[in-house]
């Protein structure tokens, strides 16, 4: 199968991927997202060695290529460019930016997690593609998150980094995805109210769609 092409354009909903939370394949994640619409997703694993990350993203592209959705791959800048997936997204501890940008090459989209103003001021200056910024409310996505800042930080960050393209992240619902958006974001990273029951993905998918349009 053909990985597509990526015209990289920031999507409102950006789903995440995990085995754990919702009891099914990066794949079948991937095929249910991109079903449902999705324009990109995220496949993040944490648990599994780094064999089983590649055969699981491999898996992933696949389904996600079936349905033209390009795929980023959660830390592992090796795995994104053995498997040609779309991009790559990084944390705070992660392989430098720059560095990515070398290995991956102009095309493909990097993004960079960021906790507070220094710190998403200075990735607006890396060969990022956009910053994520969170977790905005608690999660329970991580096992070590970092601290909660808010739809008033968030706000800050947007007045702070102008038009650059900002995800918002962390303990994001249905219910409260309207006031993100009102607060900054472009876009909204999603797992757990998303993907936790895999079969109510569409379902789900299209409901955080009306609260944002």
């Amino acid at each position: 199968m053909t990985v597509p092409a990526v015209r990289f354009e920031l999507p409102k909903i950006y789903p995440i991927t995990d085995r754990l939370i919702s009891g099914v394949s990066h794949a079948e994640q991937a095929a249910l997202l991109a079903a449902a619409g999705a324009g990109l997703i995220q496949v993040r694993e944490k648990h599994l060695s780094s064999r089983g990350f590649f055969d699981e993203a491999k898996a992933a592209i696949a389904a996600a290529a079936e349905y033209g959705v390009p795929v980023i791959i959660n830390d592992r800048v090796d795995l994104a460019m053995m498997l040609g997936a779309a991009g790559v997204h990084l944390g705070q501890e992660d392989v430098e930016p720059i560095a990515a940008r070398r290995v991956l090459g102009e095309n493909a989209v990097i993004g960079y997690s960021t906790h507070n103003i220094e710190q998403a001021l200075a990735a607006i200056k890396m060969p990022v593609d956009y910053i994520a910024f969170g977790p905005i409310f608690p999660t329970s996505t991580k096992e070590n998150p970092d601290p909660t800042v808010g739809l008033e930080n968030l706000s800050e960050i947007r007045k702070a980094i102008g038009d650059f393209p900002l995800v918002a992240i962390g303990g994001i619902t249905r219910e409260k995805a309207s006031d993100v958006f009102t607060a900054g974001a472009d876009s909204i990273a999603v797992i757990s109210d998303l993907i936790s029951d895999p079969f109510s993905i569409e379902e789900r998918f299209a409901q955080f769609t009306v609260k944002i349009c």
